[in-house]
C-alpha cells in the first residue's frame, strides 16, 4: 500500500514485510484536484495501473512511456518536464471522481516518477505528476507490484 501526503510532501509504503518506508516527494504546483487540463494532482484511491522501465539506468528518459535516451545535465533543456528512471502509471478506483470521462487519472496519463528537479522535492513543483528522486524512485519501483492500492490525500 502507497500514501500519498500532498500537505507534508511525502509518499510512504508499507511492504508486504509489514515496514513503512517514507520517501520526499513533489506533487503538483497547482495543488489537487481532478480534473483533465487542471495540471493538478489527483484525489482518492487509486491503483498501480503498470510499470515502465524495469531493467533500464538509471536517469532514463522517457517521452510517451518509451525511453529515448539518458538525461544528461549538461546538454538537456532543464525547462522540460523531464520524466525519469521508473514511471508507475496510476488509474483511478472511484468512477466520477478520478475514473471515467473528464476526471480519469489513466487518461490524463498520472505518473509516480524520477525527475531531474531533485532540488524541487519537497514542495510542490510538477505539472500532475508524482516526483521524486531517481534513487528514490528506483527503489519504489523494485519494492512496489502492479496493482498495488495508491491512496493520494491532502
Amino acid at each position: 500500500m502507497i500514501i500519498v501526503s500532498v500537505s507534508e510532501q511525502m509518499l510512504y509504503q508499507r511492504r508486504k514485510t509489514g515496514v513503512w518506508y517514507a520517501y520526499p516527494v513533489s506533487t503538483a504546483s497547482r495543488g489537487t484536484g481532478n480534473l483533465s487540463g487542471s495540471f493538478q494532482t489527483p484525489l482518492g484511491r487509486h491503483r498501480i495501473a503498470e510499470k515502465i522501465g524495469h531493467g533500464l539506468p538509471l536517469r532514463t528518459a522517457f517521452r510517451a512511456r518509451q525511453p529515448f535516451c539518458i538525461y544528461d545535465p549538461e546538454t538537456d533543456d532543464p525547462k522540460k518536464d523531464w520524466i525519469l528512471t521508473r514511471i508507475l502509471w496510476l488509474s483511478g478506483c472511484e468512477t466520477g471522481k478520478n475514473r471515467r470521462g473528464r476526471v480519469d487519472t489513466h487518461n490524463r496519463y498520472i505518473y509516480i516518477h524520477g525527475t531531474h528537479e531533485e532540488e524541487k522535492i519537497g514542495t510542490p513543483a510538477s505539472h500532475g505528476c508524482i516526483r521524486m528522486c531517481c534513487e528514490d524512485m528506483l527503489e519504489l519501483f523494485e519494492n512496489s507490484y502492479a496493482g498495488e492500492s495508491v491512496r493520494i490525500g491532502k
